[in-house]
């Protein structure tokens, strides 16, 4: 009897551990795809929804060689983002020392992590986007700095506990250009204002 109630015991355990494990890593939607031929709206709806992504800047340790690195990202509150992404980046990384010394960089995502693409993530039908311009560190206090903050707090809260001697700052990525893919027939047409001001 014991060993019956020992071995019940185990298996909860194990169910409810893989419920954790499961619901942490769930990806809730907050906003619902858009039509794939409003190509403003797909790229603000991949941006919002996702968390993270590649960052790439000019390595100042490779001689200017690409530097890609995965980062976290947030353009805002929950169904409140104005589509610049935002960073929370540490000098003892080299993406925000090569920032400093360049400020060309790049942002790469995938509708892959999203949950909604259950193809190749580079099936022309799983979006991935690519917005290219300067990666600028926002001036501490600013009012800009606490719109970057409450929205990596917000999505990131882990963030909050990272260590204070490490002096991590917050940054933008300022737009310049749009690459997106979210259907066969090549790169989207998407300008800078269109992105900006898409509808959700």
């Amino acid at each position: 009897m014991e060993l019956q109630v020992l071995l019940l015991r185990r298996i909860f355990f194990f169910f409810l551990l893989t419920i954790l494990q499961q619901s942490s890593s769930a990806r809730i939607l907050t906003i619902s795809k858009p039509d794939r031929h409003d190509y403003a709206a797909s790229a603000r709806w991949l941006v919002s929804q996702n968390s993270w992504g590649v960052l790439s800047t000019l390595s100042v340790d490779h001689e200017g060689a690409p530097f890609g690195n995965v980062v976290s990202f947030s353009d805002g509150l929950p169904e409140k983002g104005s589509g610049i992404p935002y960073f929370y980046l540490t000098a003892l990384d080299p993406t925000a020392r090569n920032a400093l010394k360049d400020q060309r960089a790049s942002l790469a995502i995938s509708e892959s992590p999203v949950g909604t693409c259950k193809r190749d993530p580079m099936n022309p039908t799983c979006s991935k986007l690519t917005l290219t311009g300067k990666l600028l560190i926002l001036d501490e206090g600013s009012e800009e700095a606490e719109v970057a903050k409450k929205a990596l707090f917000t999505k990131h809260p882990e963030m909050i506990d990272w260590p204070e001697d490490h002096d991590f700052r917050f940054f933008k990525l300022e737009i310049i250009d749009i690459f997106l893919i979210n259907w066969y027939g090549g790169a989207k047409p998407i300008t800078v204002d269109e992105y900006l001001h898409a509808k959700s």
